[in-house]
């Protein structure tokens, strides 16, 4: 005997609206890892650049470094005898500050 249904039916229109909406989810989230790929590209720097560095730095005696730091105009240097020491882009001392 013939059967008169049809081997595949149509969907439903709750699955046509699913797979639409299934569909521009889709697209919109390549569209947004595209536009984050391009604003990384565009916004971050090519190669960071480095301060101006002074050719010698002289420390007073006894003192150690404990860190480094750069300013626009100056360089920074903690010592292991608690004090900040500010230097000149040239390399002379500007300042000692004592820190507690």
């Amino acid at each position: 005997m013939s059967d008169m249904t049809p081997s595949d039916p149509a969907p439903l229109p709750e699955i046509r609206f699913l797979k639409l909406l299934v569909t521009l989810l889709t697209a919109t989230m390549i569209v947004g890892l595209i536009a984050i790929v391009a604003l990384l590209v565009i916004r971050l720097p090519g190669q960071a650049r480095l301060p101006d560095l002074p050719d010698a730095i002289t420390l007073p005696e006894g003192t150690t470094v404990q860190a480094v730091t750069f300013a626009r105009d100056y360089t920074l240097v903690l010592t292991d005898a608690g004090s900040l020491l500010v230097y000149r882009p040239d390399g002379t001392l500007a300042k000692s500050v004592p820190i507690e």
